[in-house]
Order: structure tokens, then sequence, then C-alpha cells
């Protein structure tokens, strides 16, 4: 009996989705349709639309999951620490470095092979 009301559950969440898409698809055809209107109206009935179709596809299972997965990333990025303004410019600081470092000696590996290339191809002529 358990799985039928899942299957049930699961049906209705499949037809709320495509509902929820074809009110995406109608506010998207909307806003074409009605090029002639004012670019404020056209927004604003696009934005109905999606917010429509969010409010649809919330009542599924997997938009409550969604739901509850954003409330709790929500509370897991306030629990972080993020670095300070002076640690984040001595790592960009050294990130730079890094970089102008490698390039110089990729620089020297490029000149390094172009000699020992030009070295080679003057012995054969």
């Amino acid at each position: 009996m358990a799985t039928n009301s899942e299957t049930q559950g699961s049906t209705l969440d499949t037809i709320k989705l495509l509902l929820a898409l074809i009110v995406l698809i109608l506010g998207i055809w909307g806003f074409y349709h009605f090029a002639q209107e004012a670019l404020l109206y056209r927004v604003l009935g696009i934005l109905a639309a999606v917010g429509v179709a969010i409010g649809i596809a919330a009542t599924t299972s997997k938009g409550k999951s969604l739901i509850s997965f954003l409330g709790t990333s929500r509370s897991e990025v306030r629990k972080m620490v993020w670095p300070t303004r002076a640690e984040t410019m001595q790592t960009t600081l050294m990130v730079f470095i890094m970089v102008v470092i490698l390039a110089i000696f990729l620089w020297f590996v490029d000149m390094f092979l172009g000699f020992a290339v030009k070295s080679l191809l003057a012995v054969g002529s």
C-alpha cells in the first residue's frame, strides 16, 4: 500500500513539475509574443510566470527537499570563517609572485628549447 501512495505522489509531482514547465514556457512565449508592449510590462510578466512556476515546483517533494537544502546551506555559510582583508591581500600577492616566477621559468625553458632546435637544424644544413 505504501508503494501505491509513493507512485501516486510521484505521478502528482511529475504533473506539477510539467505544469511549472508549461507556465515557464508560456511566460517566455508571452514575452516575445507581446513585443509591441512596454518592456517593463513584459519583464514583469515573465517574472510573474517564473514566480508562479517556482511556487508550483516548490510544492513537490523534490522542491521541498531543495528548499530544505538551501536553508541548511545558508546556516552552514553563516558558520564559515572568512579571511580578513589582510589575509586576502597576502594570498593574492603570493599568487601574483608565483605566477611571475613561473612565467620567467617557462620563458627560460622556451629560450633553451628554441636554442636547441635552432642548433639541431643548423647541424643538419
